[in-house]
């Protein structure tokens, strides 16, 4: 993330000399200048900070917010007040803070939301080749092999370059205010000549998670993670845990790419969420594929529960209220401990998954609510197989198909469908094409049914007030 630092945008008013002028931008002077008799001071800019968002697809540049010396009338600002170079403005309007709000108010931050659909808008890239699979990463347009458990893939970058399958491009703006704006006090800024760069950037929900490391004494490995901790902690209270784990695309990327390569951690830290269950979000960074379709994982895979556990002694978290949930690799470390730690876990949700079914009995006895796309060739039988294994154990398991296009409403719909069943594994698969954005990628790929699953996926509330409402 960039350093806040002052930005200071200074242009003379009509009617002062040209050379008092030059002078005066010259030796960076801050005092205002008076202006001539009926124009107006020039705008005077503070600072601009662009502001990111987490989608289902990833991290996304969605506003700018623009501090000014004064407070602004926000009932005088519209659409037309700024322009942003390759971005459509959606909104302006000003506001006590520089973050979004439903709505504004006067206040020394002007906020210009961007549409999160422009094609420059996303900031996350995993451009991953067809034919990926549960617990894979995908090869990039240059091949190399499938990694086997504890391959280091190439690293996110190199100082200055792009890597050949993922990328995270800076969220920058250029800002120009086109109109003249208002203060509170009513009080007239015209625009300043030159457009506004941003010089810091404010992610939201991902900067309210910690990067630390542990070190874990009984495996010797050493795991970067992320950690939420709720903001009204309080050590007299007990809270409930959830551990998110990527999938093999992330890997030796830095360490913040779980959050922001969609909505797999993040969607469990937001003011919304934490506002229905206060919780301790957990989402490890891994280095290496920690396991593959061999089924064989790695030491990492028992630093994770290590790390888990020494969490509960560091802070008063409820070891009856630990929760897991993962996407390819990630489900598949899901599935796995469960079944090496069968008491760990109250519940947990499995994104696109798989593991062998002769080891699956254990999953019996578990709490499980999975998805998986019907056109994923790899993790939809193999579920599919886990499912008839825990059939066979004498569990209920409900079902359903259902659609990845539906809205909010039928999503809620459908989950009240399967709870009512009061069944301890759901298991609800997409219809194949559902998961696939609208942009018209065309389905029986099913490389992008598998990663597109958890763009899904995790949009899914009521699935996570289930997992919430599960206990030891």
């Amino acid at each position: 993330m960039a350093t806040r630092r002052a930005f200071l945008t200074i242009s003379m008013a009509a009617g002062i000399a040209l050379a008092i002028g030059q002078q005066e931008a010259a030796a960076g002077a801050s005092a205002a200048v008076a202006p001539a008799a009926g124009v107006a001071p020039v705008a005077d800019v503070q600072r601009a900070s662009a502001i990111t968002e987490v989608f289902g697809d990833g991290q996304r540049l969605t506003a700018v917010a623009l501090e000014y010396a004064q407070d602004i009338d926000t009932s005088t600002l519209a659409h037309a007040s700024f322009a942003v170079d390759g971005r459509t403005v959606t909104r302006v309007y000003a506001n006590t803070e520089p973050a979004p709000a439903v709505r504004g108010s006067n206040g020394r931050f002007v906020i210009v939301e961007l549409s999160p659909d422009d094609p420059s808008a996303l900031l996350w890239g995993n451009d991953q080749a067809p034919g990926a699979t549960a617990g894979q990463a995908a090869p990039p347009a240059s091949p190399r092999p499938t990694p086997a458990p504890g391959t280091v893939l190439a690293p996110i970058a190199s100082a200055g370059q792009a890597p050949p399958s993922l990328s995270i491009t800076p969220a920058t703006a250029l800002v120009t205010q086109a109109q003249p704006l208002t203060t509170a006090d009513g009080a007239s800024l015209a625009p300043g000549v030159e457009p506004i760069q941003t010089t810091s950037v404010k992610n939201l929900i991902v900067d309210d998670f910690q990067q630390r490391t542990f070190n874990d004494p009984a495996t010797g490995e050493t795991l970067n993670y992320n950690l939420y901790v709720p903001k009204a902690y309080d050590a007299s209270k007990s809270y409930p845990l959830v551990l998110f784990m990527h999938d093999a695309s992330v890997v030796n990327t830095e360490t913040t790419a779980p959050l922001i390569q969609g909505l797999g951690a993040v969607c469990w830290a937001s003011p919304q969420a934490q506002a229905r269950h206060e919780a301790f979000v957990l989402a490890p960074s891994y280095p290496v594929v920690v396991v593959d379709d061999t089924y064989q994982p790695i030491p990492l895979f028992d630093a994770t529960v290590n790390l888990v556990k020494a969490l509960t002694q560091q802070y008063s978290i409820d070891t009856g209220r630990l929760y897991a949930t993962g996407q390819s690799m990630g489900a598949m470390m899901a599935l796995g401990m469960n079944i090496t730690y069968p008491d760990l876990f109250a519940a947990s949700y499995i994104v696109a998954g798989q593991w062998p079914a002769e080891q699956a009995a254990p999953l019996a006895q578990k709490k499980l609510w999975v998805v998986v796309s019907q056109g994923d060739t790899k993790a939809f039988p193999g579920q599919n197989a886990i499912v008839d294994a825990i059939r066979g154990q004498g569990t209920r398991v409900s079902t359903a198909t259902w659609d990845g296009r539906w809205t909010p409403d039928q999503f809620a719909t459908a989950v009240a469908q399967l709870e009512a069943d009061g069944a301890p594994v759901n298991y609800a698969s997409f219809v194949v094409g559902s998961v696939l954005p609208a942009s018209g990628l065309a389905s029986g790929n099913p490389g992008k049914e598998h990663i597109n699953t958890w763009r899904v996926a995790y949009t899914i509330d009521g699935i996570r007030d289930w997992m919430f409402q599960q206990h030891i």
